[in-house]
């Protein structure tokens, strides 16, 4: 009986002739959920199993499905010949980018057996010289397999092997979920071995010493088990006795030990690999030329069967040397080996010409804890259900162990500096006048972790911005946020929208809000309004001499007129006086999110332009196309319908006119300008971010009452989105705002700026739901036109969504720089960074 061994988790290919028994050997073997046929998907997309013409769309599909499968992490059989060459790269290609390993099974049966099986079925129409044809590539496929990719490659010769054959499951090597702990999770040790026992007895083990009062072993009599995290070689004094120990440890049953990139490199060079002698690694040679030679095969032999990294206690835990995103736990490839020994970097190298690593544990949202290395920080921190443990042990830091479940973290000192880091363990930020700007710090290709989340800013992108910056935008002093983008709620499911309130209560509720805000949205221009107290406070607060400052969403002075600038701060610092502000926020500046009312103020221009030209070539042209049509009617032309669809037009291009009309009216310098503020966003030492919308909608309301002339309210209604009567009343309100001509509503959460979902993360700051009229400005005058919104309906809004939520969370942590005291250009480059997201090719009708 031959007995299959094929990993729990892997994509099986079966490899045979027609009539080989491919699918009676998957049906008996395999769920058949698991067994993707080539044949099925042959129906699938053409009707018909046998029509060979259909095979590279089946292929297409089947090679989806087999995707989807394997990263949901379940076994995978492809039912098929699979004798060509390109047929199986397909499949080994699918493997790999889910990280799996490729098997293939292959019944190698008699030609004449399969013949004979053939002509017994009427739907294969085929000749013989099909099947001989079939068995050439088959013998010549026997000797490719493994070059090709196939990890495992199972042969069974003849009928009564494939009878005879057992399928058995096996985990692969980096599945331990039996092994529960507890566990002492160590650092990377870089051969201290001093420290090593010293922590180890810290932590309750007991060591064993061999006849020359080497340690060789340790127990915990707790009955505990140590874990190592890698890079147990290299800089320190005593590499070889570091391997002594630990190698006892992990054949007792003691430990258990990962590889680190280190014992990568020693590998490579114990078995006569050209590497390069460096960090380390000279010293690492220099001791272990002094032991044994049977202990330095020892110790090879320890180090190549190495796994990468394992999941432990039911799932629950992840070890790996530098991390492991969820994606990759559990799985088996190149690709996340090298995750697991080396990370993953940005592409640049910081001052000391060390590369920069990817903070991927930022991004980190698995249940499993994971546990790591690599990285020396001076004093380890959770991320994300995360932590590293490299305390910098030979960089005369500490050697660091956490103990699991409980959590708590263990250190030693070490008894020197053993090996001079590279850079500094403990960061030393560089001295630099505060107030003045460089150009390093926003030029090129950037990355930022801004306690947020991160971002990478492309190179093209930066240089856009500095465009903008150097030569159009206010002071970088008086410029310390930008607002960000806004995303529009999901696409509306509801007859005649495309944008509906029902989506934008529907978003939140599944990112587990349940209290929003529905504010109107005013159609005008963002407007941010920086405002010092007559009796100063700009300079004290690093902004430099002034009252304030007005500027757009892309840090342009808002008024060409330096005038109108300070005539409209002087009125919005009257009325923060008249309001009590400055001395109940003990503030002597204010920083607000504002719009500024009509619409035509600021784009007259645009409007003109874009959108008034486009209704008076309407109006123009559609009255006379009807008289012509009426006169075709006349002389009886069958042109009924087209006359209809015409005067259809015509009523699409009045709504349209009239949207944009309405935000259309006459001012003069400051006269019939207004603003409509709608967040107090900042003052001395304070961002108010953390505060609800009603805390910041109640001073805008001050505001506006201390001067009603300049200020404009904003209308709102508060939902409980679990009383379908507040949901059902705050969609009525919408439909009469934008009935009456009102562009839509915001919804944001209640919570306020900075809200949070339920896992930490930053929730959308509002999302835009606009009326189904003004979106004619948007998206044209006949958008509603059934074919019209069905394709509509089809907008991605995913790279919208991410920008905005990291152009907020950009702002938000500008916004707490700001209030910090943190020098200029630390403020500067995150502002800089928002402006740099807004060269991001989205669709700027979203």
């Amino acid at each position: 009986m031959s007995e299959l061994e094929i990993p729990e988790l892997a994509l099986v290919a079966l490899v045979g002739l027609s009539g080989s028994g491919k699918s009676t050997f998957a049906r008996r073997h395999f769920a058949a959920t698991q067994v993707l046929s080539s044949d099925t998907f042959r129906a699938m997309v053409a009707d018909d199993e046998n029509d060979q013409s259909a095979s590279s769309d089946a292929f297409d599909v089947l090679h989806y499905v087999a995707g989807k499968r394997l990263r949901a992490g379940r076994l995978t059989v492809v039912d098929a010949t699979n004798l060509q060459p390109h047929a199986r790269a397909g499949l080994v290609k699918v493997a790999r980018e889910h990280d799996v390993l490729p098997v293939a099974i292959v019944l190698d049966v008699p030609e004449q057996v399969c013949w004979e099986r053939t002509r017994d079925r009427p739907e294969r129409d085929f000749g013989r010289h099909v099947l001989a044809r079939m068995q050439r590539d088959l013998k010549r496929s026997l000797g490719q397999l493994g070059r090709e990719g196939f990890r495992k490659v199972h042969v069974l010769r003849g009928v009564d092997e494939v009878e005879a054959a057992r399928v058995r499951y096996e985990r692969l090597y980096n599945d331990r979920r039996e092994v529960t702990g507890p566990f002492d999770i160590v650092g990377d040790v870089h051969g201290c071995r001093a420290e090593l026992e010293a922590l180890l007895e810290k932590l309750g083990w007991v060591l064993r010493r061999d006849g020359l009062g080497r340690p060789v072993d340790a127990t915990h009599p707790a009955g505990r088990t140590a874990v190592f995290v890698g890079d147990l070689v290299d800089r320190g004094p005593d590499s070889p006795g570091v391997l002594r120990l630990v190698m006892g440890m992990v054949a007792a049953g003691n430990a258990i030990c990962v590889p680190g990139n280190h014992e990568e490199k020693l590998r490579r060079k114990l078995r006569g690999q050209q590497v390069r002698v460096t960090h380390g690694l000279a010293e690492t040679l220099e001791q272990l030329d002094a032991e044994e030679p049977a202990f330095v095969a020892e110790a090879k032999e320890f180090i190549e069967g190495l796994v990468s990294h394992y999941v432990l206690d039911g799932g629950r835990l992840v070890v790996a040397h530098a991390g492991l995103k969820e994606e990759y736990h559990g799985r088996a490839s190149g690709r996340v080996r090298a995750f697991a020994l080396w990370g993953e970097t940005t592409g640049e190298t910081d001052e000391y010409g060390a590369p920069v690593r990817y903070p991927w544990a930022r991004d980190y949202r698995g249940s499993a804890t994971v546990v790591y290395g690599h990285t020396p920080t001076p004093t380890p921190e959770w991320v994300n259900n995360t932590i590293c443990v490299d305390t910098g042990c030979v960089f005369g830091g500490q050697l660091t162990a956490l103990r699991y479940p409980e959590r708590d973290l263990v250190s030693v000192p070490a008894e020197r500096e053993h090996y001079p880091p590279v850079r500094p363990l403990v960061p030393v930020e560089p001295v630099r006048d505060p107030g003045v700007l460089d150009l390093a710090d926003v030029a090129g290709r950037r990355h930022h972790d801004y306690g947020y989340g991160t971002t990478t800013i492309a190179a093209e992108n930066a240089a856009a911005a500095l465009e903008v910056m150097s030569r159009f935008a206010v002071d970088p002093r008086w410029l310390p946020w930008l607002p960000p983008t806004m995303a529009p709620s999901s696409t509306s499911t509801v007859d005649g929208f495309l944008e509906h309130p029902a989506q934008a209560f529907g978003d939140y509720r599944a990112a587990g809000v349940d209290r929003v805000v529905c504010e109107e949205k005013h159609m005008g221009s963002r407007c941010v309004v920086l405002v010092v107290r007559e009796d100063g406070g700009g300079v004290t607060a690093g902004f430099g001499e002034g009252g304030g400052v007005v500027y757009t969403r892309t840090g342009r002075p808002f008024f060409a007129d330096p005038a109108l600038n300070e005539a409209l701060l002087a009125r919005v610092r009257a009325a923060v006086t008249s309001a009590g502000l400055w001395d109940e926020l003990a503030t002597g500046w204010l920083l607000l999110d504002c719009e500024l009312l009509p619409w035509s103020a600021k784009a007259t221009g645009l409007i003109r332009e874009q959108y008034a030209s486009v209704g008076a070539a309407g109006r123009a042209a559609l009255p006379a196309v009807l008289d012509v049509l009426a006169g075709a009617a006349a002389r009886g032309l069958a042109v009924d319908e087209l006359r209809e669809r015409t005067i259809g037009r015509a009523a699409d291009l009045a709504r349209y006119t009239d949207a944009y009309r309405a935000y259309v009216r006459p001012t003069d310098g400051l006269t019939g300008v207004t603003l409509a503020p709608f967040a107090v966003l900042a003052g001395a030492g304070t961002a108010y971010t953390d505060r609800d919308h009603g805390w910041h909608l109640a001073l805008a309301d001050r505001l506006c009452a201390a001067d009603p002339q300049t200020f404009t309210p904003t209308r709102r209604t508060v939902v409980d989105l679990a009383d379908e009567a507040q949901v059902a009343a705050a969609t009525d309100w919408w439909s009469e705002l934008t009935a009456a001509g009102g562009e839509g509503m915001v919804v944001k959460p209640y919570a306020g700026p900075a809200a949070l979902d339920g896992r930490g993360r930053l929730l959308q700051p509002g999302l835009k739901c606009r009326g189904r009229d003004y979106l004619r400005i948007i998206y044209g005058p006949e958008y509603t036109a059934p074919e019209r919104l069905a394709a509509l309906r089809q907008r991605s809004l995913g790279r919208k969504r991410g920008l905005a939520l990291r152009e907020h969370g950009l702002g938000l942590a500008a916004l707490d720089r700001l209030t910090e005291g943190a020098p200029l250009w630390r403020r500067h480059e995150l502002v800089f960074a928002i402006l740099a997201c807004e060269s991001e090719p989205v669709d700027p009708r979203l």
